[in-house]
């Protein structure tokens, strides 16, 4: 039978068919109008709140019943950052570790592969319950999609002494990475009650989320829990992720601010904060300076420096694909403000910096029609592009397909701004938003371009090779360091020589002055 929604009409079927048996208890789920089911606002841990406010995350208890799973849980408690995340912070709450699965089909014929999204949003905003990551077509492409909601900011990443002290691990800070970590776990324990393969999942994220699906992959912690992995605009080897005692002290000046007391009773008093006191005591971040509130090196979810891990070849050897948009964040500065930060950065390596970008001799900066201004290519060359295409390298050390690109297509309407900081995901996901920074006046050329991007994702999920008989060639990334661009028009554009190579060799010299001077 039908059942008429608004001017659609959507396939209805009897609701025990949407039933699933899960380790802890059955869940119903809902049909989705383009065919297959939604279980949406499933909790894959406990709620991180009161005394587990700061703990890693902790396994569901079981329960009778059958628990409805036809609507987004609650976004992960976010101070508003702007526009973009102001309807996911008013929304927001603690009680907030919910994922969600979106099949193509229903009942599941045979097992599928498996795609983990991780949303990015600078490890402080955002959330995984959205039509941007359900609505569009990207499952269509015969995947199982599974987005995930996890710990942010001060709840997500904050570290303390106590909180270490505490710690069975003796580690405090990656709240939100743990996470990532059960919320993998369960779907290597569930997902094939919905149809995928545990053996085929395949992480991918976009911003934070590309920079956390790194550090999964230098964690020992994810070792056979997916054997794939998509990285789209960042990296964990830059920015560097803090050390522990760094993120302890800030911590500690967290506390300070709070007005907690020294002593056993500090985190006590800690865990009785509402949620609101902990969003607003937050220092500013120093734009140029390591972030203190984010991801750490713990000693137990991430060993070892990340940036070493990938420079000593020794993170998990999955195949990739890796890549970055054309103008990514710019750096809107006086040129003296960027030659500052460029000698703070490379130290003395500043002369040769400076000569690159045409910033020596009180130069004026280079500009180009492609990559902005002499700022937007210096912060876009260091955080995005450059420690992209070395970790690409990277993994072609150990033998694993590796893919690289470069999205040049800017969403229509924004063509004058390029292709900026999250242009992928609309293309990514086949869906099109129509309010918001990523919206567009979409048309058929960039309906064109999304069902292209999403075949080659898909069909890197289904056997690590995005290539097939009916697209444009795709060519693995070797020593030529070839890579595609997605260009403006739409098309596939191969490129041999590697991804900005003087900016990018010089960014090696630089990666290796950091790691030998610790």
């Amino acid at each position: 039978m039908t059942a008429t929604i608004g001017p659609r009409m959507v396939a209805t079927r009897a609701t025990d068919d949407l039933v699933i048996t899960t380790g802890t208890g059955k869940i119903r789920g809902v049909a989705r109008h383009s065919g297959g089911a939604e279980f949406l606002g499933i909790q894959y841990a406990q709620a991180p709140v009161g005394n587990l406010r700061w703990h890693e995350p902790l396994p569901m208890n079981p329960w009778s019943g059958v628990r409805d799973a036809t609507a987004f849980g609650a976004p992960c408690a976010q101070a508003v950052l702007g526009d973009w995340n102001k309807h996911d912070s008013e929304t927001s709450k603690e009680d907030c570790l919910f994922l969600n699965v979106i099949t193509p089909t229903w009942p599941a014929k045979t097992r599928l592969p498996v795609m983990f999204w991780i949303h990015g949003g600078a490890n402080a905003g955002g959330t995984a319950s959205s039509s941007l990551y359900k609505d569009g077509t990207l499952v269509n492409h015969g995947v199982i999609l599974v987005t995930i909601n996890y710990r942010l900011g001060i709840f997500g990443f904050f570290a303390h002494p106590g909180l270490t002290s505490e710690s069975a691990h003796k580690a405090s800070g990656n709240y939100g990475l743990m996470d990532q970590v059960a919320a993998l776990r369960w779907v290597h324990d569930n997902i094939a009650k919905f149809g995928g393969d545990p053996n085929n999942v395949t992480v991918f994220g976009q911003s934070a989320g590309a920079q956390d699906t790194s550090l999964l992959m230098t964690s020992p912690l994810t070792r056979g829990l997916f054997q794939r992995a998509i990285v789209q605009s960042g990296s964990a080897i830059n920015p560097p992720a803090s050390a522990l005692a760094d993120c302890e002290r800030f911590g500690e000046k967290i506390a300070s601010n709070l007005k907690a007391p020294s002593g056993d009773t500090s985190l006590e008093f800690l865990r009785t904060k509402s949620t609101s006191e902990l969003l607003t005591a937050i220092p500013a971040q120093d734009p140029t300076q390591l972030p203190l509130l984010g991801p750490n090196v713990d000693g137990w979810v991430i060993p070892k420096a990340p940036d070493r891990v990938f420079y000593e070849h020794q993170q998990s050897p999955v195949p990739l694909i890796i890549g970055t948009t054309t103008r990514e964040f710019g750096f809107t500065a006086p040129v003296d403000v960027v030659r500052k930060f460029i000698q703070n950065v490379t130290g003395p390596l500043s002369d040769r910096a400076l000569a690159i970008y045409n910033l020596d001799n009180n130069g004026p900066g280079v500009s180009d029609s492609m990559y902005g201004s002499a700022g937007d290519q210096w912060f876009a060359d260091m955080v995005f592009r450059c420690p992209v295409s070395t970790q690409a390298a990277s993994q072609t050390t150990l033998n694993r397909s590796t893919y690289q690109y470069e999205l040049a297509h800017a969403i229509p309407g924004q063509e004058a701004e390029g292709a900026v900081h999250s242009a992928d995901l609309p293309y990514v996901f086949g869906y099109f938003p129509q309010s918001g920074n990523i919206s567009g006046n979409f048309n058929q050329a960039d309906f064109k371009l999304a069902d292209l991007i999403e075949t080659y994702w898909t069909n890197f999920a289904k056997t690590g090779n995005p290539n097939s008989t009916s697209l444009p060639a795709w060519p693995e990334f070797n020593p030529s360091q070839n890579f595609i661009r997605f260009t403006q028009a739409g098309e596939v554009k191969v490129i041999a020589g590697g991804l900005r190579p003087t900016q990018c060799d010089f960014f090696r010299e630089v990666l290796k002055q950091r790691i030998q001077g610790r």
